[in-house]
Order: C-alpha cells, then sequence, then structure tokens
C-alpha cells in the first residue's frame, strides 16, 4: 500500500485496472479505488482488462459489475475501455480516452521548484577507480517549477546525525550536474514526468534508494520540515480489510495509536499524541518535508497489514 500510495501521489491522473474474469470489486480494487480517492486524484480512466479470455456474456457482466462498483465513487463518471492487452485490442482507445481525460495540468514555471524523490541510485560499476567515480543520482517527478543544470538545490529531511543518544536529520546541499528526461540529456527540465538529476553527491549517500521519499527545492524554496504534526482529519467511513474485500467501519483515532503516513513519495509512522473530533497531533518517527495546508494519507495496522482508513491535512 505504502509504495501504491507513493507512487500515486506524483500522477496527474490513474487507471484502474480491472480483470473481467474475475468478480468486481476485488478486496485490492477496493483498496486501490480508496487510495486514488484520499490522494485526490480526480481523473480516471478505468481498464477492463482480459476480455480475451471471457464470453461474450462474462465481458457484459463484468461491464455492469464495475459500473455497480463505481457508483457514487470519485470514479462514477470514468470511462470503462474494454481491451486485450496480450492481444493489443482496444489500446488505440485506451490511449484516446487517457488523452481526453487525464489533460496535461497547465503549471507555471515561476513557481518554485520541487522534485519528490522516488528512487536514487548509485550508477558506478563495482571496481571502478576513484577517478572513474561518478556522484549520485536522483529520480523522481517535478511536482512544480523548473530545474536547470547548474542549480543549487537542498535536500530535506536529509541524512540522520546521531550524537550520543540523540539523532537530529541535517539537509543536504548539492547542485544539478546533469539532467535526463525521456532518455534525453537536457539543459532544463520542468513539472510533468519523471526526471533523472545527477549531483556530484557521494554516491554512498544515493545508493539503494536511500534518499526515496526526500523532497529536492532550490535554496529558499525548501517545504516545512515536520517531526510533529497538527492535522485536520478526514475518516473514512469504512475501511477494505480481507482477502474477500468485506468492509469495516472505521473506529476514531486513539492517543498512543500509531498509524502509518504517507505524504508524497515518503513514508512515515506517527503515535497520536493529540486527538479530539477532527483534530489530530502526531509525533513522527522519521520527520516528512511537506508544504503546510498539504495532505497525507493515513493506515492504520489490522493484522498483518497496514489498511487506508482516512486523510489529513497539515495545518
Amino acid at each position: 500500500m505504502a509504495v501504491m500510495i507513493s507512487g500515486a501521489s506524483i500522477m496527474d491522473g490513474a487507471l484502474l485496472l480491472i480483470a473481467a474474469n474475475e468478480n468486481c470489486p476485488q478486496a485490492q480494487t477496493r483498496e486501490h479505488l480508496m487510495a486514488l480517492e484520499i490522494a485526490g486524484i480526480e481523473n480516471i480512466v478505468v481498464v477492463q482488462n482480459k476480455i480475451d479470455i471471457v464470453s461474450r456474456e462474462r465481458a457484459m457482466e463484468s461491464y455492469q459489475e464495475i459500473k455497480n462498483f463505481l457508483k457514487g465513487t470519485i470514479a462514477e463518471e470514468a470511462p470503462i475501455i474494454p481491451v486485450s492487452a496480450h492481444h493489443d485490442v482496444n489500446l488505440d482507445i485506451l490511449i484516446s480516452a487517457i488523452e481526453e481525460f487525464i489533460p496535461t495540468p497547465k503549471r507555471d514555471p515561476k513557481d518554485a521548484g520541487i522534485l519528490h524523490v522516488a528512487r536514487s541510485f548509485d550508477i558506478n560499476r563495482p571496481g571502478a577507480r576513484p577517478p572513474q567515480l561518478k556522484g549520485g543520482v536522483i529520480g523522481g517527478s517535478i511536482v512544480s517549477g523548473t530545474f536547470n543544470i547548474g542549480d543549487k538545490v537542498i535536500i530535506a529531511p536529509g541524512r540522520k546525525i546521531v550524537q550520543g543518544k540523540k539523532a537530529r536529520w541535517e539537509p543536504i546541499s548539492t547542485r544539478i550536474t546533469s539532467l535526463k528526461g525521456g532518455g534525453n540529456d537536457l539543459d532544463l527540465m520542468h513539472a510533468g514526468g519523471l526526471c533523472g538529476m545527477a549531483t556530484p553527491l557521494d554516491p554512498s549517500i544515493t545508493k539503494a534508494d536511500e534518499l526515496t521519499g526526500q523532497v529536492v527545492a532550490r535554496e529558499g524554496e525548501l517545504p516545512p520540515i515536520w517531526n510533529q504534526v497538527e492535522l485536520e482529519l478526514t475518516l473514512l467511513k469504512e475501511m477494505v480489510s480481507g482477502d474477500g474485500g468485506s468492509a469495516d467501519p472505521v473506529r476514531p483515532l486513539q492517543p498512543g495509536e500509531m498509524l502509518m503516513v504517507n505524504a508524497s513519495t515518503a513514508t512515515s509512522v506517527g503515535v497520536v499524541s493529540f486527538v479530539k473530533s477532527t483534530k489530530a497531533i502526531l509525533d513522527l518517527r522519521l520527520p516528512i518535508c511537506a508544504s503546510q495546508g498539504g495532505r497525507i494519507t493515513l493506515s492504520r495496522r489490522i493484522g498483518a497489514r497496514w489498511r487506508l482508513i482516512g486523510y489529513a491535512n497539515i495545518k
């Protein structure tokens, strides 16, 4: 769930994939639709896949199941496109639907440059000699503004510094040495799509996705870093639990309860230190970098899994 929510949070729209040879909704389908609603993603295209392995009657029955499932949800008006990925059937229709129902949003290039880190790499081959070493690479999505080669940037919350029994997080300062998007080397990148950003950082800092969940911004444009967040809550009425997709009511938050928190690509765990009505305060185990008013998703541990229970806005 954390991976799925993190990925959805940097998208302008989504495809909700439903197999025609399975009853709808499955537990995971309910959960995915909840995640889209919680993340505030309204541009949705529903894909009815595997129509090649069912009869015409079952395909029509599946279509009606999907319509009934979507009724009253954020995707009620979303188009449903039957496809066979294996035989390339209706993929052209699907692409047309994506163009129509997931339009590219208008973005102001003068906005603060913000990139949410989804990946980070050490691109050096084992055994490379010191003169051959290249700096760490960051991958993610620019959600606002632009970045240019040579820009001085801050990566936050940064790296953990342990001093005795105390630990603190220190933002990392670096600069952009090259940019890559769509397989091309670029001098400038703006919001939309995925971005690769090379830096002179020690590759040990970026190896194995060490910086996933961090935020990159130009100097002076970094959002606040939060160790404790005051929230305005919006809890779901029901959450999906169990493989059968049963819907259980969401009980109110309790003081001392542990929740999983997702803020864009960042995942943390928070302990409820205060809750009253729709207001709550969470003490975070790992700090997050997010704008005031930004939306975060909340999940509660049920058995061996984290289950979505709602979202909140940072006050």
